[in-house]
């Protein structure tokens, strides 16, 4: 598999594909994860460079099983060149440049004096990836050091500052969308037929027992006229349902039995009994309601 797929191709490949997984894992969808983390954009240059050692590694081990062989043996090695296109000899002949590593022929040159046990060692160079690496190290840090300690860039609790303020109005817009999370500050009136409709179910199912089914009061106070106790708007109504009338004489809090938007739908609802003409309607209570 080594032969078919050159380390030029191999080492792109593997990294793009870590490269891959570390985006789908950390991107928070604000901006990429090596941008916004810089511990991520670290973790990829270390694979990037362990990558390349690995595959320099390698290669030196292949350069070593070539010279064990004889000269038959080498003979066929170097007949199994084949033709590539320029373009791609000319990206492997980059990628090997970026090594810095001496032809397998002209090994013989860069050989030390010093032999362990008949290992010798070559006198290599450092890669010039490692070098440019170690360049471009000292420039970052430079800009780094003029951004953050001169010009006194973002740090961390400035961003920290920016999210808090982010959420809070992302917070604020799902509140505007989801309906459960409404309370008597928030509530607005309803007008949709199925807003009403439900409404009119939860209020046939719970509230005609004190008030009516055209809400003209029974037990509890006439809804049709313009006298209100606890206040006749939708706040108010809403209010009233969910935390209950008045101490030891008024209506249950129904916020353990009905969700928020439920309120809000029967509040709705109660609104509609406004101006109509009960069967038996009870006499006014309270006080008359001005907007």
């Amino acid at each position: 598999m080594r032969n078919l797929i050159p380390s030029w191709v191999r080492v792109p490949v593997v990294f793009f594909i870590i490269f891959g997984l570390v985006e789908y894992f950390a991107n928070s969808g604000r901006q990429p994860a090596f941008i916004e983390y810089p511990m991520v954009l670290l973790f990829l240059v270390f694979v990037l460079f362990l990558l390349i050692a690995i595959e320099a590694i390698v290669n030196a081990l292949e350069n070593i099983l070539y010279q064990s062989l004889d000269e038959k043996g080498k003979a066929r090695f170097d007949a199994k060149e084949t033709k590539t296109p320029k373009f791609i000899t000319w990206i492997k002949s980059l990628y090997e440049k970026s090594l810095g590593q001496k032809p397998i022929k002209e090994e013989h040159e860069i050989i030390l004096d010093h032999n362990y046990d008949g290992i010798r060692e070559l006198d290599n160079d450092l890669p010039p990836w490692w070098l440019y690496a170690f360049y471009a190290s000292i420039v970052f840090a430079v800009v780094y050091l003029v951004r953050f300690e001169v010009f006194n860039g973002e740090n961390q609790y400035d961003e920290l500052e920016t999210e808090y303020a982010e959420a809070k109005i992302a917070i604020e817009e799902y509140k505007k969308t989801a309906k459960d999370l409404v309370d008597f500050n928030t509530v607005e009136l309803l007008t949709s037929a199925s807003d009403l409709s439900n409404g009119k179910a939860i209020y046939e199912a719970n509230c005609v027992a004190c008030h009516m089914a055209d809400g003209g009061g029974g037990i509890g106070p006439n809804l049709t006229d313009e006298y209100w106790i606890l206040g006749g708007d939708i706040k108010g109504i809403f209010k009233t349902v969910s935390e209950g009338g008045r101490n030891g004489k008024g209506m249950i809090a129904w916020k353990q039995s009905l969700k928020p938007s439920e309120i809000a739908q029967v509040s709705s609802y109660l609104l509609q009994f406004k101006g109509t003409t009960p069967a038996k309607p009870k006499e006014a209570e309270g006080e008359i309601w001005k907007e």
